[in-house]
Formats: C-alpha cells, structure tokens, sequence
C-alpha cells in the first residue's frame, strides 16, 4: 500500500499541472511505475523526471489522477485532511452572512483542496457525498475529522450520482457516524425556513447553493404574480412569498417535491390562497399558458442539468433557449426573468447568448440587469473554473 507510485505525463502535457488545474486525464498519461490500487496516492513526473504534484490514483477514471498537492514537503496523510477541513470551516465562518444561515457547503470537492468530497451542513447534522476513488479511500479520515472538527448529531451519505459509476464506484448511502437524521430537517436563511429530506431530495437535499440568489428575488415580488418553474420544493417561491407576491404558481413534475414546497409554504405562514401548485412538465404548461394568452410579472427558471457531458451540448443548449424562449412569452411588459443553468459545460458567455437568442426569437428587447452565480459557500479555486458550474442572469423584458 506504501509504495512508491509514478506517473510520468506525456511531453507538453504538464501545463495544466503547473497552472494549478487537479486533474489529469488519462491521455495525458505516459506511463505508470508500480501497482496502485483505487484512490492511492501516487507521484507526478515530467517526461524529464521533474516532480510535479502528487494525487489520488484512478484506473477507471477519465480523470487518471486527481492532484491533493502541488507542494514536495507536503505528505498525504490523517494530518493533510485535518489541515484541509480546519481551512474549509475557516472560510465558511469567513463569509459574510454565515450567522444568518443553518444550511451550508462546508466542503466543496477541488476547490477546498479534497477533490471529489462534498460536506453540506443541515442543522446539526452533516450529509457527504464521496464522488472519486481518492475520496473514498480517504473516507473514513475524512468522517472521522469532521466529527471531531464539527461535532453534530450525525453524518449521512449520499454518494448516489453519476459521478461515482464514471470512477468505477458503487452508489452508497447510509449512516457513516453519529444518530440518523429526521425523516425533515428543518433549515432557515435569514426569515425563510424549509424543510429537507435529506433521504430522498435531490443533490444532498437542498439547493443550498441559490441562497443568495433567493433573496435577490424578493427585492423583485412585492404585489407581483410569479411563475416560479422548476420549483422542487419551493425555494424561490417561498423568497416571493416573503418579498410580498400577490400570487406564486409552482411547477414541478414531482408530486413528492410539490407536497413538500405546500410544507414548506405553510412553515412561513403564507396565505393558501396566494399559492397554486401545478405538477406538470414545465415545456408543455408553458405552451399551454403561451396558447391562452396567461402572462406573469416575473418568472424563474431553475431547471436540472440539461448539459452533464460534452457530448450533450448541442441538445441541451437548445433545450435552454426553448424554455427561456416560452418564458419571454409569457412575461408582461417590463417583466423580470431570473434563469439559471447548472450545467458546467454551458460558460457562461455561451449561456448569456443562448438567453439572448431566446429574448430575439421571442420578439421581446431585453436586458441583463444582474450576473448570479453560486454562493460564497461554493468557493472557486482560480485554477479550477470548472467550479464555477451555476450561472444566472436577471432580465428585464420590455
């Protein structure tokens, strides 16, 4: 387990290592000095024998070796994840807001320097995700130092996505430390509060990552009727609600997720009767509410990834610009549209134009008066600008 692994890159293949960027992909793989097993740490060389960074090996993987170390001195061991998690606490509490908010990222993968982890904070308890062999092989260090940096009621995994069958990994879930969590958990952001499932709700539970953009919202409500597609559990509905909507409609195609946005409404006291719940597919209602004439004062879009590989691009850009398209249709004069992609593969000059598109073939002058992203809480490593995976524009429609 203890031997010594090389890798040795290709020639002119170690730029992206010097810039800091954590993967290496296989094709840049010259060749392999020794027998690592999934997720071991091994050495990176140039063809020239210069060391260049050591990382977390995958035989399976596109991504051949995800980089823990750029520094020589720096060994990985139980001491490299306590020094790495004591950071990612460290700049949470940094943030500013971070004492208005239970329900956190406290570990976002390569841009904390622990490629592949993900740590959301839910009250008192803590929900992982294990997405890459290294991160794995680690894990029980990584439980272990997070019960005894942030000591909570229990720590839940949630290692069911994509990510893990592309390393070679079964899906996981399951208690890893501590008490289960409830069947909900409660959460709040400043004045809002939500219930999660953190058993069955998408991603670890929660998108924890549109806070900030939730607030934004309410700025924009006040005695407005509100389209809000895409609406899982009510998020940006509820900041309408707060922000003095007249009326919010949520779309989803969950039965399950709109029972729980009817929860969470009645958890912030909103009057029944300013709130109305579609389960439907949001393309198809859209063309219905086009067809009928039915407009609205403002509109969000949050759907799911349309884009989760390259090679998905071209469908998925086309599936943005139909629903941003339908959407400027629908909005009256001087409307605000909040849409967002979480595809990584869509840049987010390429998104802008793809709104943009939509806005001329919908026959509607707009403009972009806000550029939304993720929170603080989902720090991107200058090196790694593929951490920077949510994208939103705010538009207003003439």
């Amino acid at each position: 387990m203890n031997q010594f692994v090389k890798i040795t890159l290709n020639t002119g293949r170690e730029g992206s290592v010097l810039r800091r960027h954590p993967w290496v992909f296989s094709g840049a793989v010259k060749n392999v000095e020794g027998n690592p097993v999934e997720g071991q740490t091994v050495e990176i060389f140039t063809t020239d024998r210069q060391w260049l960074a050591r990382g977390s090996y995958s035989s399976k993987s596109q991504m051949r070796v995800r980089i823990l170390s750029w520094d020589l001195d720096e060994h990985i061991d139980e001491d490299f994840f306590k020094r790495k998690i004591a950071s990612a606490i460290a700049l949470r509490k940094s943030v500013p807001g971070y004492g208005e908010t239970n329900a956190f990222r406290m570990i976002f993968g390569e841009s904390d320097g622990l490629p592949g982890v993900i740590a959301d904070c839910y009250d008192n308890y803590l929900v992982c995700q294990f997405l890459s062999a290294g991160a794995e092989f680690w894990k029980d260090t990584i439980v272990k130092e997070l019960m005894a940096q942030w000591p909570c009621t229990g720590i839940y995994e949630r290692s069911d996505t994509d990510s893990r069958t592309k390393e070679g990994l079964p899906e996981r879930v399951g208690l890893l430390a501590g008490k289960a969590a409830p069947e909900l958990i409660e959460i709040h952001e400043g004045q809002q509060k939500f219930l999660v499932d953190v058993y069955k709700g998408h991603k670890t539970g929660f998108y924890i990552d549109q806070r900030l953009n939730r607030a934004k919202l309410a700025d924009f409500c006040e005695g407005k009727e509100v389209l809000n597609a895409f609406s899982y559990t009510g998020g940006f509905g509820i900041a309408a609600s707060l922000g003095k909507a007249a009326r919010i409609t949520n779309v989803d195609t969950s039965k399950e997720s709109l029972d729980l946005a009817a929860q969470n409404f009645a958890l912030n006291n909103t009057n029944s009767e300013q709130v109305e719940y579609m389960q439907s597919d949001v393309f198809n209602l859209f063309r219905t509410y086009r067809d009928s004439r039915k407009q609205f004062d403002v509109i969000i879009l949050d759907p799911p990834k349309f884009v989760a590989s390259a090679g998905q691009l071209a469908g998925g850009t086309r599936g943005y610009k139909d629903i941003n398209l339908l959407a400027f249709k629908l909005l009256r004069p001087n409307g605000i549209l909040f849409t967002f992609s979480c595809s990584s593969h869509v840049k987010p000059d390429l998104f802008q134009k793809i709104v943009a598109d939509a806005a001329v073939d919908a026959g509607r002058d707009a403009s972009v008066i806000d550029f939304l992203a993720q929170g603080p809480d989902h720090p991107v490593a200058l090196g790694f600008p593929e951490a920077l995976y949510l994208k939103g524009l705010v538009c207003l429609a003439k």
